[in-house]
C-alpha cells in the first residue's frame, strides 16, 4: 500500500500569493530524501486561522485518506497562530513527547524555539506533526522526531513507511 503523506503550509501571506511558500518544498524535499518506500506526497497552503487549518486537517485525516499530515507555520505566539488549537479541535490523542524533542532541539539553534508550540495527534489512522515554519528549523525538528514515525504509523494501522537509514534511521522493534 502506497502511503499518503499530506504537507500543509499554514501561512496568510502564502495562501495569498504575497510569499512564496519555503516550508512545504522544505519538508517535500526531506521526505524524497528520506523515504524509499512508495510514498505519494501531496501540498496545500491555507491561511492561518483555527478553522481553515482544522478544516485541512479533517479533509486530509478524513476524506483523502492520509496517512500522515506534515504541517508547517501557525505554531508561534502571532495572534493568528492558532494551528495548536486546530489540531485540539480534531485530534483524538495528543503526543506531547514530538513537542517536546522539537523544541528541546530547535534550542540548540535559537533561544526562540521556547515560544513555539509544536506537536503531534492523531485522528483514526492518521499521525498529525505540526512543524515551525522556518525551513531550517523544519529539517531540524524532522531530523529529531521522524524515527519514531514509520514505527506509529505501524501501530496505528496506516500504510508502511521505509526510510533510508543513512537519512533517517527509523526504530522499529525486533521480532
Amino acid at each position: 500500500m502506497t502511503a499518503r503523506i499530506a504537507v500543509l503550509t499554514v501561512s496568510d501571506r502564502a495562501s495569498a500569493g504575497v510569499y512564496e511558500d519555503k516550508g512545504g518544498p522544505a519538508i517535500e524535499a526531506w521526505l524524497r530524501r528520506a523515504i524509499v518506500s512508495d510514498v505519494e506526497i501531496l501540498r496545500q497552503i491555507v491561511p492561518d486561522g483555527r478553522e481553515s487549518v482544522a478544516d485541512a486537517f479533517r479533509h486530509w485525516a478524513d476524506t483523502k485518506g492520509a496517512d500522515l499530515i506534515l504541517a508547517t507555520g501557525g505554531t508561534g505566539p502571532s495572534p493568528r497562530d492558532l494551528t495548536p488549537e486546530a489540531m485540539d479541535d480534531v485530534v483524538e490523542r495528543h503526543f506531547p513527547g514530538f513537542g517536546e524533542l522539537m523544541r528541546a532541539v530547535s534550542l540548540r539553534e535559537v533561544p526562540t524555539a521556547i515560544l513555539s508550540r509544536q506537536g503531534a495527534g492523531t485522528r483514526g489512522r492518521c499521525l498529525i506533526i505540526t512543524l515551525p515554519g522556518k525551513p531550517s528549523a523544519i529539517g531540524t525538528c524532522l531530523d529529531a522526531v521522524f524515527p519514531a514515525v514509520p514505527y506509529c504509523l505501524d501501530l496505528m494501522g496506516a500504510a508502511r513507511i521505509e526510510t533510508d537509514p543513512e537519512v533517517c534511521k527509523a526504530f522499529r522493534p525486533k521480532k
